[in-house]
């Protein structure tokens, strides 16, 4: 038998997660703050179409690009130390932002913001991972990291608005300095430093090499998302597909890879990853109609439309609380299960929506999909990174972000791309015949193309338009749920029989095989122990030392019988001691 003691995280590690939430928050209101500003700035900066559109994505194209780089950085000269550095350079760039003078300087900036960012995601949630070493204490930790997500996303176009509101478009960048500045300032009195104590150098053009292969396919789903099937998006995905086999080869090739592939190995993780890409494909597919529904089916403005996404915000975080609460009785497998099907539930409601009202089952549907979706991404994200060896916790962090990011692109392009089928599909033919051809043909392009049609249009022939159109949008959108509904149920199918052999996280671990992480590894040689290092005060004596384990061959009756002891390093080596 096999006990494993766990040191509990206590006040320190308790206010050094709350230092960790400031930067996660801070990450996800870049993301939706910038949104607002566009018109401010277009009128200030006058940049082409084409360089509006780089302002608005490359920030998202760089940190997707740079996350497994950074993860893997982190392991080798310290989590910490990178995490400082980037917010360094966050809020510098945040700086240079917000007093451009061009659009050139401002694609520039906001290309910077998006490496410095990548630093966030993977160095916090490698951090916890060796902060918070009892897996009970990692899932509230995770829920809180998770939660400081949804709250930088809800409260972003709020603040931005408060900010435009009563300064010039570059305040909404300046909301970063602050926050980096505590980070800075706080982040070496309070967070530890970790680094994997056998690591070897950074191979430059593994990085390089990831960072092509990720940005290119991203790049291609979000041109196909826009413009349908073509041969730019196609040679982008095609490129970075290649790429990316390339790396996988050279990883297999190094003695020391930039991603060590061997943590696909691990079923719990693999699961973990794929359920995380699939929970990410549905919830970004779904909000990219949920969005133009509020504004351009039921005509609300864009701070009503936000408005009422709220609720489901505020379910998200409900949900992500309420996580650790069901791992401790549940296990993760009925867990992440119960909350695809519900999900699933919420989608089906959602394909109720109509084209005239329908503003009560979309905020139904959403809480309930949002509420049930939650516990999935904060278990998901729990097991990838307690699957993986601590000193291997940065690439792991990186993967689980990476699988989010691609999950979010492909369901933007793949959902996006059917339900623009179905609109135009549904609207050619049904134009009336005083429409002049290039007036119709912008029309069936998007939604948003008919609504300033019919603007333009006289009386009858703009209502006749635009409700047409309305009903065309309102088909694609129940298709796009129906898909949705049908992909979190063979999720919720998938996670159930691949984690089915996890526990609940209140129930002790003994040689469960659900726990990589945390089970001993036996390989490693038994160095000499002190002789002023007792086994009983091996923890004082070695304060790099995490775990302690008693291995106990001793038949009831025999009390003479040696107990084994062993300790597990912060890196996952064991050490036999006694």
């Amino acid at each position: 038998m096999n006990v494993v003691i766990t040191p509990q995280a206590g006040r320190r590690e308790w206010i050094g997660l709350a230092v960790l939430a400031l930067p996660c928050l801070l990450y996800a209101m870049d993301l939706t703050v910038l949104n607002l500003a566009v018109p401010h700035l277009s009128a200030d900066l006058q940049p082409s179409s084409t360089q509006l559109l780089w302002i608005v994505d490359i920030y998202g194209f760089m940190a997707a690009g740079s996350l497994v780089t950074m993860g893997t950085l982190g392991d080798r000269i310290g989590r910490r130390r990178v995490l400082l550095i980037g917010a360094a350079a966050f809020g510098a760039t945040s700086m240079l932002a917000a007093w451009s003078t061009s659009a050139a300087m401002l694609i520039a900036a906001r290309a910077l913001l998006g490496v410095a960012g990548a630093t966030v995601a993977p160095s916090t949630l490698s951090l916890i991972r060796n902060m918070f070493l009892d897996h009970r204490q990692r899932t509230v930790a995770i829920s809180v990291w998770i939660t400081s997500f949804s709250v930088g996303g809800a409260i972003g176009p709020l603040l931005g608005g408060v900010l435009l509101e009563w300064f010039w478009w570059g305040s909404v960048f300046l909301l970063a300095v602050p926050v980096m500045a505590v980070l800075l300032v706080l982040g070496p009195l309070l967070l530890p430093e970790f680094r994997d104590p056998q690591a070897g150098r950074l191979d430059l053009a593994s990085a390089a090499l990831s960072v092509v292969a990720v940005l290119a396919v991203i790049y291609g789903l979000t041109q196909l998302a826009r413009g349908g099937l073509g041969w730019p998006p196609a040679l982008s995905m095609v490129a970075g597909a290649a790429a990316g086999v390339v790396f996988v080869r050279r990883q297999h090739r190094l003695a020391d890879p930039l991603l060590d592939l061997r943590l696909f190995r691990s079923a719990a993780f693999s699961a973990a990853l794929t359920t995380n890409l699939l929970s990410f494909f549905v919830g970004f597919g779904t909000l990219l109609f949920i969005t133009q529904y509020l504004q351009l089916v039921l005509g609300l403005s864009p701070l009503a439309a936000g408005l009422w996404m709220l609720p489901s915000s505020a379910g998200f975080i409900l949900g992500s609380m309420l996580t650790p609460v069901l791992a401790r009785r549940i296990r993760p497998a009925f867990v992440i299960a119960a909350g695809l099907s519900l999900g699933a539930v919420g989608l089906g409601l959602l394909t109720l929506l109509g084209s005239a009202r329908g503003l009560g089952i979309l905020v139904t549907g959403s809480v309930v999909f949002s509420l049930a979706l939650a516990p999935v991404d904060t278990l998901a994200t729990d097991l990838a990174v307690g699957a993986a060896p601590p000193r291997r916790a940065g690439a792991a962090s990186a993967l689980s972000e990476t699988s989010a990011e691609f999950g979010g692109a492909l369901g933007i392009a793949i959902l996006g791309v059917i339900g623009t089928s179905i609109y135009r599909s549904q609207l050619t033919g049904t134009t009336s015949p005083g429409i002049l051809p290039a007036t119709a043909a912008a029309a069936r392009d998007t939604l948003g193309g008919a609504v300033a049609v019919a603007g333009r249009l006289p009386g009858q022939l703009g209502e006749v338009l635009l409700q047409a159109a309305r009903q065309a949008f309102t088909q694609g959108l129940h298709v796009v749920f129906a898909i949705s509904a049908a992909t979190v149920t063979g999720a919720a199918i998938l996670a159930l029989i691949q984690l089915r052999h996890l526990r609940p996280s209140a129930e002790p671990k003994g040689d469960s095989p659900g726990r990589p992480s945390e089970t001993p590894l036996p390989h490693a040689k038994p160095p000499r122990r002190s002789p002023t290092c007792p086994p009983h005060n091996l923890l004082i004596c070695r304060p790099s030392l995490t775990t302690f384990v008693r291995r106990k061959h001793r038949p009831r009756n025999a009390r003479k019988t040696p107990v084994h002891a062993y300790a597990v390093m912060a890196d996952g080596r064991e050490f036999h001691v006694a």
